[in-house]
């Protein structure tokens, strides 16, 4: 299971247990769209107190550093970069001339004049170096989401075990079974589906090492012969993955598994205690700050 715990994303952390983790799933979930959806039409200020919010956030939790660093430390560069090349990249506006006022959004409370162009250098040639008021707009725009969107998503999957996941959104998804829609066969697949990955990873790590022990010369075999080695690998990759799956559908069967209705398995029981009405009640002042502020 090396290659799993090697990924960037999307691991849960067990231990040390914090009091995200105690949260109910179901208010993590709106805690979460909040974070998704509250950047949607938002100024930029707002976008760069998300930012702060989430860090303090994850500060608060106590979280240890390392994991912070593992999984996100290239989100960080990430942001960054993507701040660097927006702000310096053309703007998309073709202003050749100044405005008389300034817009409502940049009115300033000094003396100095209004200026579009914020920053001007020239590197070679005609090639200059051109940092405006729009681009940077953008730049802030562009790196506060994508930091935001990963950032809380992953915060959330740390967090939450994928049982609770399924768990959460079955119980929200309980309404929509009054127009028969079969939420707890859909929840099942799910479990099952994120059970599942592991599985995939394991295989896919002993194809990677059964082809290095093989010691394949790569450039005497040529592209053609290549890729028929590499049919032949996913070929027995997917014969290995459906062994499993039979695999976990005997087991299933063998333990008197006949429909999820007939035989749930309530992996938690779901209850909403003070702590969560306390974050529910911190998502109100969230929202109310948003239509204020953002």
């Amino acid at each position: 299971m090396d290659l799993l715990r090697s990924l960037a994303i999307g691991l849960y952390l067990e231990k040390p247990r914090t009091w995200l983790h105690k949260l109910d799933p179901r208010v993590k979930l709106f805690w979460l769209m909040s974070f998704l959806l509250s950047p949607l039409l938002a100024n930029y200020i707002w976008r760069l107190s998300l930012v702060g919010w989430l860090l303090l956030l994850f500060l608060l939790a106590s979280i240890p550093f390392r994991v912070f660093r593992q999984q996100m430390g290239w989100l960080v560069l990430l942001a960054i970069l993507v701040f660097l090349i927006t702000m310096i990249a053309p703007d998309g506006l073709a202003v050749s001339h100044q405005p008389r006022l300034p817009g409502v959004d940049w009115v300033s409370t000094s003396d100095k004049p209004y200026n579009y162009v914020l920053f001007e250098q020239n590197l070679w040639g005609e090639q200059k170096l051109t940092v405006t008021r729009q681009s940077l707009k953008l730049a802030i725009r562009a790196s506060t989401l994508i930091f935001t969107l990963i950032f809380s998503t992953n915060l959330y999957l740390l967090t939450t075990a994928p049982e609770e996941i399924t768990a959460g959104l079955e119980e929200l998804m309980t309404p929509l079974s009054y127009f028969k829609l079969p939420i707890t066969e859909i929840v099942l697949t799910l479990t099952l589906s994120l059970r599942f990955i592991p599985l995939v990873m394991e295989e896919i790590q002993n194809l990677v090492r059964s082809l290095r022990t093989r010691g394949i010369n790569w450039q005497k075999l040529g592209i053609r012969n290549s890729i028929k080695v590499w049919v032949l690998a996913l070929e027995t990759l997917f014969e290995n993955l459906l062994r499993r799956a039979e695999q976990i559908a005997v087991a299933m069967e063998v333990r008197g598994f006949t429909s999820p209705n007939q035989h749930r398995v309530q992996w938690h029981d779901l209850r909403l205690k003070w702590n969560d009405a306390v974050a529910i009640a911190c998502l109100g002042l969230f929202w109310w700050l948003r239509f204020l502020l953002g």
